[in-house]
């Protein structure tokens, strides 16, 4: 039997004996371990052409090299040359703080591969899903040619993936993953990776700088400790729904758009009233702040004309099935929890924390949320409020549309974390 796949018509090496009993971590190392068994090198080509590609790295090396990358190739006894080692998502070990690992994609090593580089690369080596591709100009061509019609590699976005092993299921860690799934299912990622390493160290550092303004342990500290806190949602947005909320309750029903408007203008002008009376410090006797009337006003103005903007965003929920009728959001703290679980993951895989500090923020994240919200829909839909309000604009355009995608991906799917775990 062949040890190499040296040509398209060939076939693949058959499952080792040690993949009885083995249980693939995911959908893509299956999907490799059939087309293996099978002697299918087709597919096993085009699988691996749409699968991230990591790669192990000196973290000091990536950390003062930029973009460079440096391939680290390993002896194997199996062909007798020098290799290079790539592995899927699913294969991957838990974060250290080095080595780290970048994620590529098979057109990128065809496009960079030269003459003096080993003469195959090897998909997650050692495993039943292993695959031993080579290199050379025409295996070069056969990656080029897999690779060519593949348009965005890696996990299909706004799709539930789950990591049948390495990932937890059920439990505290699993419930604060699934709190950060609008972010991980609508970019593609594992839902319940813990041990996360999302787009690779290097790139995930360069996420966290443009999107967070994070660079250090402290920044990631400081702003995982603010989004545990919902101290990133705005306070006008919360205290027009408090405001909504405590109406609703002493109604006991539905609050009339224009009653909470008045109510909200007239919460305002008792604020500006009761700041402009003099107080008692351990200082001594403060003044009071007094605000014109055009002040007062605009101020009037501005939080009526967001209680307008809420109104019109939870009709259109209503419409898209993201609330129930006459449903209504009580809060949008949910937007920064749901975050939180996610700059958890991202902190790991930009190597800011530990896996144990990752995990106690995952396990917080799910706690705020089962404690303030009352099912995954009633989550969702504050969350999405959240987002649209920060990002839409009302438009109802891309930023409104793709978490509506994912919203609806984590209610339907019947394998999402939102039908098989438990509120309570």
């Amino acid at each position: 039997m062949s040890l190499t796949a040296g040509h398209e018509e060939g076939a693949l090496p058959g499952p080792a004996a040690s993949a009885r009993g083995w249980q693939a971590p995911s959908a893509v190392e299956r999907g490799l371990y059939e087309a293996k068994a099978r002697g299918d090198w087709p597919a096993y080509y085009d699988l691996v052409a749409r699968a991230d590609l990591y790669m192990m790295q000196s973290r000091a090396y990536v950390d003062a090299s930029g973009g460079s990358t440096r391939f680290h190739p390993y002896w194997n006894p199996q062909t007798r040359t020098a290799c290079l080692a790539v592995y899927t998502g699913g294969m991957l070990p838990p974060p250290v703080a080095d080595p780290v690992y970048n994620c590529y994609d098979l057109g990128w090593f065809a496009e960079v591969w030269n003459q003096n580089d080993p003469p195959y690369l090897v998909v997650n080596p050692g495993s039943p899903c292993e695959g031993v591709l080579p290199a050379g100009p025409e295996g070069l061509a056969l990656w080029q040619r897999h690779s060519a019609p593949v348009e965005r590699p890696g996990l299909a976005q706004d799709v539930v993936h789950t990591l049948e092993v390495g990932g937890p299921l059920t439990g505290p860690v699993a419930f604060g993953l699934a709190a950060g799934a609008h972010i991980n299912v609508h970019n593609g990622r594992y839902w319940n990776s813990m041990a996360y390493h999302g787009c690779g160290y290097r790139d995930e550092k360069r996420m966290l700088e443009r999107w967070w303004g994070v660079t250090t342990r402290e920044d990631w500290q400081g702003t995982q400790a603010q989004l545990l806190r919902a101290g990133m949602v705005s306070g006008v947005w919360e205290s027009a729904l408090q405001l909504r909320r405590g109406m609703a309750l002493d109604f006991a029903g539905p609050v009339d758009v224009d009653h909470w408007r008045e109510a909200a203008g007239n919460a305002v002008r008792r604020r500006a009233e009761a700041a402009a009376e003099p107080h008692l410090t351990p200082d001594g006797v403060t003044p009071g702040r007094t605000v014109t009337a055009a002040e007062l006003e605009g101020q009037v103005t501005g939080l009526q004309r967001l209680i307008g903007r809420i109104a019109r965003y939870e009709a259109r929920f209503r419409a898209d099935g993201l609330l129930p009728a006459g449903g209504f959001v009580r809060s949008v703290e949910a937007w920064d929890y749901g975050r939180a679980s996610g700059m958890a993951r991202w902190g790991l895989a930009a190597r800011l924390c530990s896996l144990q500090e990752a995990e106690a923020a995952v396990v917080q994240a799910g706690r705020l949320v089962q404690l303030n919200y009352r099912s995954w829909e009633d989550f969702s839909a504050a969350y999405i409020l959240g987002r649209c309000l920060h990002f839409d604009e009302e438009e109802f355009g891309e930023w409104y549309e793709t978490v509506l995608a994912t919203h609806r991906a984590l209610t339907a799917d019947p394998a999402s974390p939102w039908r098989t775990l438990d509120w309570n």
